[in-house]
């Protein structure tokens, strides 16, 4: 076989994973769910790994800034409201009227990155070539500051444009009373 043989055959073989992967990924899609259990069982798979070696803290490091940045993602909306705007106004132009939220990175492909994220840190542990001696408290301390301090600028964000990214559901009203019916005493 020719080099170029081998390159579109092995071209075939990878096109055909990625259909077949594909079409996997796209079946659970509706089972958010199961999705995101396979994902904490991946996670604990890892972390299971990572303990028992007793190394691979740089791995696990990049493996929670990479997933910190796209949590962050998730949070933010695509599109922030205008700097500009010192209040609500009301709309100028048919575009500017109620449009649904959007997030910048939407749940599934959240999911779906932080899963292929933890499949590549998984390999990585299989070889000591990624397991770089470095004192892991202190990849801790920064990745709890950097956490805080980068939720803390989201949770002004949010304060500021009045906007609340998770749904806690239809709010409930109570009518008059108080939403209770009196019972009659006797």
């Amino acid at each position: 076989m020719t080099p170029d043989e081998v390159r579109a055959k092995v071209e075939r073989w990878r096109g055909r994973g990625a259909k077949w992967i594909q079409v996997y990924v796209d079946k659970l899609a509706p089972h958010t769910g199961y999705r995101w259990a396979g994902l904490a069982a991946l996670l604990c798979v890892y972390v299971l790994r990572v303990f028992l070696v007793g190394g691979f803290y740089l791995v696990t490091y990049g493996l929670a800034i990479y997933n910190l940045g796209l949590f962050i993602g998730f949070l933010t909306p695509a599109q922030l409201p205008s700097q500009e705007e010192d209040g609500p106004a009301l709309p100028t132009r048919n575009d500017d009227e109620y449009r649904p939220f959007l997030r910048r990175l939407p749940e599934h492909k959240l999911w779906w990155s932080s899963s292929k994220s933890i499949v590549i840190a998984l390999c990585m542990t299989l070889t000591r070539a990624f397991d770089l001696p470095v004192v892991w408290p202190v990849l801790v301390f920064y990745w709890l500051l950097l956490f805080f301090v980068t939720m803390r600028r989201q949770v002004s964000m949010w304060r500021k444009y009045n906007y609340l990214p998770f749904d806690l559901g239809k709010k409930k009203y109570a009518g008059k009373g108080g939403g209770r019916k009196k019972e009659a005493r006797h």
